[in-house]
């Protein structure tokens, strides 16, 4: 019998670990990437109103989380690479938002964190006022973490609220859909790619045996990515029998 096509152990081993290597950078960078085609949507039409800037919240508050969740309780490295790369893009889609928006502005009343009115909480002016936000969020979890390092209940209990407001990921924009009644100016290719990158991501913790609270987490964010699909179905029929 032709033995040629065999494979030695140690080839096993070795596509193993390039596919190993290959997932770990898809789970790094491919949360990032359903944010590229709703940034260029928002270049190409100049106005962000279709997409909610409350999923910056979300991602930004989940994946500081996760980070101190990380110091608490080292899980896979990969992971944690995630979240300083989901960071940065949810900050640059703040950028775009803060500079489309300037740019289109009528009134010269602008409002700033400094203000301290929870009437535009998370509707600042300035792109600097979202990076303070930031740092003082880090700053009051950095020092809480540190007070509570040594308990197990306490550090459960920050990754489980982690993996809580990830799960909510689609809900601002799921609402914001509902409220405008279209879909209009939100890209349907970036919730596709949340479908997609969700589902990825989910099996990725099964096999890899990861904190009960992420699998779960990529389960809920799959229920919602869905609603949100039916959500565009939905609106453009709706759209359609007006217009006829």
């Amino acid at each position: 019998m032709d033995r040629g096509f065999d494979m030695s152990e140690e080839d096993v081993e070795t596509s193993w670990g390039l596919l190993s290597w290959l997932a770990s950078c898809v789970m790094v960078f491919g949360g990032a990437v359903p944010y590229v085609p709703q940034y260029q949507e928002i270049q190409r039409s100049n106005s962000s109103d279709g997409f909610s800037t409350r999923v910056c919240l979300v991602l930004l508050i989940a994946n500081i989380l996760r980070i101190f969740f990380w110091i608490g309780k080292q899980f896979e490295l990969t992971l944690l690479l995630q979240s300083v790369v989901m960071i940065l893009a949810m900050l640059a889609m703040l950028h775009l938002c803060c500079a489309v928006q300037s740019g289109n502005r009528v009134s010269t009343k602008q409002h700033h964190i400094t203000d301290l009115d929870l009437r535009y909480f998370w509707n600042w002016s300035g792109f600097e006022d979202y990076l303070i936000f930031c740092f003082g969020f880090s700053v009051v979890c950095a020092f809480i973490t540190f007070i509570f390092l040594d308990s197990v209940l306490f550090i459960e209990a920050l990754g489980s609220l982690a993996v809580l407001f990830e799960a909510m990921l689609g809900l601002p924009q799921l609402l914001q859909n509902f409220q405008n009644r279209s879909t209009h100016g939100m890209s349907v290719r970036m919730v596709l790619l949340w479908t997609a990158g969700d589902i990825f991501k989910t099996m990725y913790f099964m096999i890899n045996e990861s904190p009960a609270q992420f699998w779960v987490c990529g389960v809920v964010q799959i229920v919602i990515d869905v609603a949100i699909l039916l959500q565009v179905f939905y609106y453009s029929q709706d759209a359609q029998i007006k217009l006829g």
